[in-house]
């Protein structure tokens, strides 16, 4: 069992309960801890998270941050990688070393321009080489980078 967090999911502005509460889930068998970082379009008071059906959300290891600087006052020393369809290296180009910050944006919006500029070359694409013109969900692709960050580990 590790002390530390194997990676940092980090979801900024989630909108939808069910993807936030699968990825809670899936940083529960991966010894990840979660972060949201707000604005967050749903509760996550104990009612509308049981009424999810987010039963094991009370062993999810996560925190919530007002903004992203204050995600960054508490790792701000922490490898980040950024995932978007819009980047130009590949996931298995990412180092993700254990400890590393893995961010994702919103289901609708992805990571905004600020994001693209203040960090371009830490910024890595899950390739989708199939003629669907829509990308992947954000809980398969945080399971994604997770298992190959996992993989590499083992």
């Amino acid at each position: 069992m590790r002390t530390d967090p194997l990676y940092h999911v980090v979801l900024v502005e989630p909108e939808i309960p069910q993807n936030t509460g699968n990825i809670g889930r899936i940083c529960c068998c991966t010894e990840c801890k979660l972060h949201l970082v707000e604005p967050i379009s749903f509760s996550l008071d104990d009612s509308h998270v049981r009424r999810s059906g987010m039963d094991y959300w009370k062993h999810v290891d996560f925190a919530r941050h007002a903004n992203w600087e204050a995600f960054l006052e508490q790792h701000g020393n922490a490898p980040i990688y950024f995932f978007s369809t819009k980047a130009e290296k590949t996931y298995w180009d990412c180092p993700m070393e254990p400890g590393a910050a893995l961010v994702f944006g919103s289901e609708g919006k992805g990571l905004a321009e600020f994001y693209h500029k203040t960090y371009p070359e830490q910024f890595y694409t899950i390739p989708m080489p199939g003629n669907f013109h829509r990308s992947l969900n954000l809980a398969n692709s945080v399971a994604v980078a997770v298992y190959e960050g996992l993989r590499r580990q083992y």
